[in-house]
């Protein structure tokens, strides 16, 4: 017992438990003040928090074992005559300081990213440290950084104090180890960390059918680097998969129309020949993506806000789709749906990987065979997110609020800034959407004199945290309320359409509006499916009736569904279906995150999972709530063959045209 403890509690290593006190308190604080913030979408039972508290206990050790390791390879390598030196006392100060700094912030920022997303350090979190600027800027507009900041620094501070208090740095610095007396811990630290490393996935987490529980049972440093680590997933280790083959000849019976032929030799291949034989037309195409966007906005779903007066308006005068999902949870996955027409990617968004910006087949390779000029619009830089780069590198123009950030050479198109004159108004995400806007107006006018037809995609910006836009638009103040971002965004539409039923080419021009995804996404299960459901419209379509489209379809299926209406024949390789083109068993949508796949066929939810799970679901529409089910094998199988076909083609560098 004695040898134990002068291995292990020897008084050299008081500082190093200590810190590890102060980890696992602050961070079973903070685990529970979640719970408590969550509690009422939890399914609460005394066992489920005893769970909850244990299995994030044994991440947070994880934790701890990786911060431990740098200062114990220092004690293991600091001679033992340096002990308790002005060197050891400056350098073992420094570390202390720097790893409670670091502790304290991101519990700090822990609460901040559950408030806008639900959920512990994800995927999300690791982009975001890839754009400083942009979230640095969006911290400090959205929060009071003149308070919190000082806190982090006054709670460390505090606890140093705290530390000096119980004669822990006394106690470290009087004492000394002995080469063979530092092995031990050393050896402990490292395995620990190792097994971490190798065996310990953040998936193990996941223990309940709440979602919730399962995001508090992490801990938000260890599952921030577990995204890190596994940012793009590979479909056939991690998910469900089943023979190629029978995939392939699966999803050509889901793709393929009435009006469609296949038209390649090649055995996996989608491409087809869409043949439509009424009069063609070719307007000019105007999509404005709406950021964060849920259906649940609008009156016409049961908002008694009156937030988007324009948009309820604009439903009626429009091709309006009732009954249309989202892919995903972020900017990126709806422009891979939406651009790409394919299901959702595990993992990180195409938008995001490599191998993304070398001429993809997209809805621009359709517009580009009706001799159309392609063009990429944000308000911000659109360094961000790799927007730039995959829009640019796919044979969009760009026109951005750039900062100057060059090219590389993969980047072939024009690329056109907004300068400071056009900009009235700006915030950490770019102008505002009646710049953007503006913008659009301005490029429409060039190309309109230059008898060039336009497919212009527009990405806003004003719907999104910290909600600042212009004063005096709306009679809700800026920086308040999301439904003030809201109806902001509604007013900017409205402007813009007024504007434009004043311009020469607005009567041939479509205006196509959907959003990008729902403002949040988090629900007590696998998938919320309700909180996928955005609006889309295509306005001023010729020849052509105003409707509601009820059938349930996705954002996958919004542009083939156009090309539809505008009696297009054209080649295509997408894997999105002309809505008035399918029957009623064919009607189904994808819904997912990073790491959640999901398939949707009537009421019923495959969802596809990266330990290779596979849950079956119905879905009370009423109640939001997912009941399990036994596996449907068909089901599965068609899931299966729209995940696994699109992750071969993009991995095998096939989804260019043939």
């Amino acid at each position: 017992m004695n040898l134990f403890k002068s291995l292990f509690f020897h008084k050299r290593l008081s500082l190093l438990y200590f810190f590890s006190l102060f980890y696992i308190a602050l961070s079973f604080l903070t685990r529970i003040a979640l719970y408590i913030w969550a509690f009422e979408f939890i399914d609460f039972s005394l066992l489920g928090l005893i769970k909850i508290i244990v299995v994030g206990l044994f991440f947070d050790i994880g934790v701890i074992s990786y911060f431990l390791l740098p200062y114990i390879f220092y004690l293991l390598l600091l001679p033992k005559k340096l002990s308790g030196t002005i060197l050891d006392k400056l350098t073992t100060y420094f570390a202390y300081f720097v790893g409670l700094t670091i502790f304290t912030f991101s519990f700090l920022a822990e609460f901040t990213f559950w408030d806008e997303f639900s959920s512990r350090f994800n995927f999300i979190a690791v982009d975001y440290l890839v754009y400083t600027f942009e979230v640095v800027q969006n911290i400090h507009q959205s929060y009071p950084l003149y308070i919190l900041l000082p806190s982090v620094i006054l709670v460390v501070c505090l606890f140093i104090f705290l530390t000096a208090k119980q004669h822990i740095f006394k106690n470290t610095f009087d004492a000394a180890l002995t080469f063979t007396q530092k092995l031990p811990i050393t050896f402990v630290v490292l395995i620990s960390s190792l097994l971490y490393t190798t065996f310990i996935t953040n998936n193990m987490s996941d223990w309940s059918l709440n979602r919730y529980e399962n995001e508090l049972s992490k801990s938000g440093i260890y599952s921030f680097f577990a995204a890190f680590r596994n940012n793009e997933l590979s479909y056939t280790e991690f998910y469900v998969s089943q023979d190629l083959d029978v995939s392939f000849s699966e999803l050509k019976k889901m793709t393929l129309a009435e009006n469609e032929l296949f038209s390649s030799i090649k055995p996996y291949s989608i491409k087809r020949d869409v043949k439509n034989t009424a009069t063609e037309y070719k307007p000019n195409v105007i999509f404005i993506c709406i950021e964060s966007f849920s259906a649940d906005f609008m009156y016409r779903f049961g908002n008694q806000g009156n937030i988007t007066p324009f948009l309820d308006s604009l439903a009626k005068q429009s091709v309006f789709f009732t009954n249309l999902f989202a892919t995903g949870t972020r900017t990126v996955r709806g422009m891979e749906a939406i651009s790409l027409s394919v299901p959702p990617s595990p993992g990180s968004s195409i938008v995001k990987r490599k191998k993304n910006n070398s001429d993809l087949f997209t809805i621009g390779s359709v517009f580009k065979q009706k001799n159309y000029k392609n063009v990429f619009f944000y308000g911000g830089d659109g360094y961000f997110d790799n927007m730039n780069q995959f829009f640019g590198g796919n044979g969009f123009d760009i026109v951005d609020r750039g900062r100057g950030y060059i090219m590389g050479d993969s980047f072939k198109s024009k690329r056109t800034n907004i300068n400071d004159d056009e900009v009235q108004f700006e915030n950490a995400w770019g102008i505002c959407d009646e710049d953007i806007y503006n913008k659009v107006l301005k490029e429409a006018d060039k190309d309109y004199a230059n008898n060039q037809l336009f497919f212009n995609f527009v990405m806003t910006t004003s719907n999104h945290k910290p909600f600042t836009y212009p004063e005096g638009r709306i009679d809700i103040p800026s920086k308040t309320s999301r439904e003030g971002a809201v109806k902001y965004t509604d007013y900017a539409i409205f402007d813009f359409m007024e504007k434009a039923k004043k311009k020469p080419w607005f009567n041939n021009t479509v205006f196509v509006i959907m959003s990008d995804h729902c403002a949040s996404s988090a629900g007590k299960q696998e998938l919320d499916v309700a909180k996928y459901h955005i609006p889309a419209f295509i306005f001023n379509l010729p020849d052509t009736e105003n409707q509601e489209i009820n059938q349930l379809c996705s954002q996958i299926d919004f542009f083939p569904t156009l090309f539809g209406y505008l009696n297009w024949s054209y080649t295509t390789q997408l894997f999105g279906r002309d809505v008035n083109k399918m029957k009623p068993e064919d009607e189904r949508t994808f819904i997912g995150n990073y790491r959640k796949m999901g398939y949707l066929k009537e009421n019923k939810l495959m969802v596809l999972g990266d330990m290779k799970s596979a849950n079956y679901y119905v879905w009370d529409k009423t109640s939001n709530l997912l009941n399990l089910l036994p596996t449907d094998k068909q089901a599965l199988k068609e899931a299966v063959s729209y995940y696994q076909c699109h992750d071969y083609l993009f991995q095998n560098n096939l989804l260019k045209p043939e």
